[in-house]
């Protein structure tokens, strides 16, 4: 044996193997979404392929990681407390109940569960996308305590996702209005749209607004929509079959600026 070990890791849904030698050093990695082995070191190719042999299904790509690009190069210059890219679906509820759990009453279950389990629900549809060419940022902080549930930039344009949870209810969407079971109706769609528009000032770039219902039983939209769109969380993966607005190279600036936590700062 050569000493080298195996460590795999996750990252929004895609596994990266990395090769460390005994002191914890990492000499490699096997990027399995690009079928390719990254070498830092060319002398240990040999060793590297042995220990991955295991791992690797089909031909790979075998040599020095590629020369990152200026999007790449913005983002390894972030500090990572302004690196949004982190976020977990959720983050800023899953912060809170942490600092503040809560009764736990099982007849009124606590709202904040709720919306989690939606934000959860919708950014994991999400994050699937990553290997269809498109990014997705979840929980993204605005002034004032506003946030941007979940940021999609992908092929099709960019999307500012809001999330409800409305699990076996049935939804009525009067623009702009929104009504969930037999609660009052509540401007939610005045919301989504000024989401989307902080966005696209953030940015510079056009930010289509959103609604992601989670769940529901029935949902009935009484006239056309401005603008938004409302979907289901079993529909939203289906954002990827937009297409011919954006080049590769313009998905991932924006994502490189849409990431950066002082892109929010002013908006």
């Amino acid at each position: 044996m050569n000493g080298l070990r195996v460590i795999p890791t996750w990252r929004h849904g895609q596994e990266r193997l990395y090769v460390c030698q005994t002191d914890g050093r990492n000499i490699a990695w096997y990027d399995r979404e690009a079928a390719r082995v990254n070498l830092l070191s060319e002398d240990e190719q040999e060793e590297v392929l042995e220990v991955l042999g295991p791992f690797i299904t089909g031909p790979v790509t075998v040599g020095p990681p590629a020369v990152p690009t200026p999007a790449e190069l913005a983002r390894l210059s972030l500090h990572p407390d302004d690196d949004l890219a982190p976020n977990r679906p959720g983050e800023a509820l899953l912060v809170a109940l942490d600092r503040e759990p809560g009764p736990n009453h099982r007849l009124r279950p606590d709202p904040r569960r709720r919306a989690l389990a939606a934000e959860q629900a919708v950014g994991e549809a999400l994050d699937r996308l990553d290997g269809a060419g498109w990014h997705a940022l979840h929980s993204i902080p605005l002034p004032g305590g506003d946030r941007v549930h979940h940021l999609a930039i992908g092929p099709g344009g960019l999307f500012a996702v809001h999330t409800l949870y409305a699990r076996k209810q049935r939804v009525t969407v009067a623009d702009p209005m929104v009504t969930l079971g037999r609660r009052d109706p509540h401007p939610l769609l005045r919301r989504v749209r000024a989401d989307a528009d902080r966005a696209s000032y953030a940015l510079t770039a056009e930010v289509h607004p959103v609604l992601a219902l989670v769940g529901p039983a029935d949902v009935a939209v009484t006239a056309p929509l401005r603008e938004v769109r409302v979907l289901r969380d079993t529909e939203v993966e289906g954002l990827a079959r937009t297409g011919g607005v954006l080049k590769p190279a313009d998905v991932e600036a924006l994502h490189a600026m849409a990431r950066d936590r002082g892109t929010w700062t002013r908006v």
